[in-house]
């Protein structure tokens, strides 16, 4: 055996499945992923202190307080309302997110326009123009001048409607592209001088620089909230196609693989057929034959399945799909065999060790926690800045954006030289040393999610590869299997090798960390013209995804190898690279082969769900089209059913995929320490054995 790929493992009598005398692998790394996870809640302990997540949820007047908490004097005012929302037009506005103007929180929004004289020269209208002004204003001992000088009302008020908890102008268009607000196209500002109606336009927009994807968030949640139950539904139908899928590939696993392969042909020719109609049927309509490039970016989604461009273009990615598929399919036709004997292999190890199925429900709930410790730290980090007031003012002056503090902005000189300064809240930020190593917090909870979230995934390899290679080297089969081994290997792998868990998890998050940073980087660069640091950027990026793809397979195999041998990662690791470099041919066909009829399989359970589902919520079923809810985008719950069908029936051909991958690696353990005779018998099944040549009773000839 060639020396550079290792030494063919020996027989060895006393061997019967993975080891139960065994000791404590990577004990370093385990010291360390504790100390890491003891740090995590500290992090979290010390974001928790400082955070407040009501930043995020309310908006904040110009003292930094919030619209509409409850327990404070301005829970019932929980909308935002500006002094001169013209000013939010200014690109300041989106480069510190704050319209240079007096913000307050008020009750309701203005209903009608109205200028400061006009409510100062009629004592009616005074009681309702003061809910916009400052605390304190006293029209009976001020002018409206001295009240304009001093910043305490706006000069005018218009119809507005609150959007996104802040009081927008209530824009609207007349025949003819005509902006008005309330009727009216021009006004009066207050000050003598008269503004038009789409002068508020531009400036409505760049109040808020998130305004449109609110808008389609707010639309999505809509969505949601009237279809929540019909997708539980869909979900919950997904779980039960996954779960007969799998109890038919216990007992007809040939014919499910050859009738899943049939089906996916179909599904995706169904998917090209549709496609093809779509397009001919919008043949002369109206409009149909704009570009999605001449379209733009729209925030109504269905607008683009009016034209012809869309479907062509899916009928192109799907036709693609086909045929690669097809040739996939002609090209290992020999090879699906034996991948189809390994998936019955499977399906009753599956079979003997039932629990495993239910197994991804505990690595679920482990991820779901990791998420929500992530997300809720990261918010909290996120929102644990002090308010930071600065000064804004409409001439030129030298204080410009410079920080100031409320309670003694009007005692200090900025006011003599810059009349018109305001002291106004401009973001969260600090001078601490909490607030200047944030960035170093937020890195951390970064990747410690990584590492968390690796971790569980390797522990659900660990174990599962601890159950099936005792299902494999059970000699007599099912006797000789033990009783609860989904437990049994699950303790080991806890009690001995979680430092070993831990440093393949640090390797692979290492790699993520960096794939993240580079597309941080990438980000930062787009607007850059350097067009050779945006090739070296896009070289490191497809170098560190393939190392990431690499770290994986590898990871996932040296786990196979610490579950059966229990010995430390990289020695598991070598003896894992080493066993499939001498098999490189069968890893490359078989194992590849296999891993692609299981995602035929996941590609079935998602297909079939999804055009139920795209039938139901988009109204084509006419049987059903009085009980589909009405939503803003269908697509919306389709896609949701989708992506969750996908996790749902990954969940469960996981299972599956470690078992062939364990199987697989025990099976070449298998060819390499025995030999077929009394002495060393095979311990693969009868059919792994009449495939490949071989017998328990004579060595016969390789067949590779």
């Amino acid at each position: 055996m060639a020396k550079n790929k290792g030494e063919a493992r020996k027989f060895d009598p006393t061997f019967k499945g993975p080891i139960h005398n065994r000791g404590c692998t990577d004990v370093f790394c385990c010291i360390l992923f504790i100390l890491a996870i003891l740090g995590y809640f500290a992090v979290g302990i010390l974001a928790w202190s400082q955070g407040d997540p009501r930043k995020v949820i309310y908006p904040t007047d110009s003292r930094g307080q919030f619209c509409g908490q409850a327990g404070t004097p301005l829970e019932k005012k929980p909308l935002l309302f500006y002094f001169n929302i013209l000013k939010c037009a200014s690109p300041l506005t989106l480069l510190e997110f704050q319209c240079p103007t007096t913000q307050l929180c008020v009750e309701s929004c203005p209903t009608k326009h109205m200028t400061l004289l006009k409510a100062y020269l009629n004592k009616g209208e005074q009681e309702y123009y003061k809910q916009f002004c400052k605390e304190g204003v006293d029209f009976s001992k001020m002018s409206a001048p001295e009240i304009l000088r001093d910043g305490l009302c706006p000069s005018m008020l218009m119809s507005s409607k609150p959007f996104t908890r802040r009081c927008l102008p209530a824009l609207s268009t007349m025949k003819g592209g005509v902006v008005v607000i309330g009727n009216e196209t021009i006004f009066d500002n207050g000050e003598g001088e008269k503004v038009n109606a789409t002068d508020f336009l531009d400036a409505s927009k760049k109040s808020n620089v998130v305004v449109e994807a609110r808008q389609v968030a707010m639309r999505i949640f809509e969505d949601y909230t009237v279809s929540w139950y019909w997708i539980l539904i869909g979900l919950v139908i997904a779980m039960v196609v996954s779960l007969i899928f799998i109890v038919l590939l216990r007992y007809l696993a040939g014919i499910m693989i050859w009738i899943m392969i049939v089906m996916v042909i179909l599904v995706i020719g169904y998917g090209i057929f549709h496609c093809a109609m779509e397009y001919r049927n919008l043949k002369g309509e109206p409009g149909s034959d704009v570009t999605i490039r001449d379209l733009g970016l729209q925030t109504d989604f269905s607008v683009y399945l009016q034209i012809r461009q869309t479907w062509l273009a899916f009928m192109i990615i799907l036709s693609i799909v086909e045929v690669v598929v097809i040739l996939l399919l002609i090209f290992l036709r020999k090879r699906v065999l034996i991948a189809i004997a390994l998936i019955k292999e499977a399906s009753r190890a599956v079979g003997h060790v039932m629990s495993s199925l239910l197994y991804p429900l505990l690595t679920f709930a482990l991820l779901a926690l990791v998420i929500a410790y992530w997300a809720i730290t990261a918010v909290f980090l996120s929102t644990s800045n002090e308010q930071v007031y600065k000064v804004f003012n409409t001439t030129e002056c030298e204080y410009s954006r410079d920080t100031c503090k409320p309670e003694t902005f009007n005692t200090t000189n900025i006011t003599a030289q810059c009349p018109d300064a305001e002291c106004l809240f401009a973001f969260y930020g600090g001078e601490t040393y909490y607030h200047k190593y944030l960035i170093m917090f937020q890195f951390y909870n970064v990747f410690l999610f990584f590492w968390c979230a690796n971790f569980v995934t390797a522990l659900g390899q660990v174990t599962l590869a601890g159950a099936f290679a005792s299902y494999y080297w059970a000699f007599k089969k099912p006797d000789d299997i033990p009783a609860n081994p989904i437990c049994s290997s699950l303790g080991r792998a806890l009690r001995y090798h979680t430092g070993s868990l831990a440093f393949g998890s640090l390797i692979l998050s290492l790699v993520q960390v960096i794939r993240v940073l580079l597309e941080y980087l990438d980000q930062k660069l787009k607007a850059a013209q350097n067009r050779f640091a945006k090739f070296l950027l896009s070289c490191l990026k497809c170098c560190f995804w393939c190392l990431e793809k690499f770290i994986k397979f590898l990871n996932r195999n040296a786990y196979i190898m610490v579950a059966i041998y229990g010995k430390s990662f990289c020695t598991s690791a070598r003896d894992a690279f080493f066993l499939l470099m001498r098999n490189i041919i069968r890893v490359a066909v078989l194992d590849k082969v296999t891993d692609f009829l299981l995602f035929l399989g996941k590609l079935l359970i998602v297909g079939i769900v999804g055009i139920c589902s795209f039938f139901f919520f988009s109204g084509r079923i006419k049987a059903v089209e009085q009980t589909a809810p009405s939503l803003n985008y269908y697509w919306v719950p389709i896609l949701t059913v989708v992506v969750g069908s996908y996790l749902i029936a990954h969940g469960f051909f996981s299972v599956y995929a470690m078992c062939v991958d364990t199987l697989f690696l025990c099976f070449l353990e298998d060819l390499e320490r025995n030999d077929g005779t009394a002495e060393r018998p095979y311990f693969m099944s009868q059919n792994l054995l009449t495939i490949l040549k071989k017998s328990n009773e004579d060595q016969a000839k390789t067949v590779d």
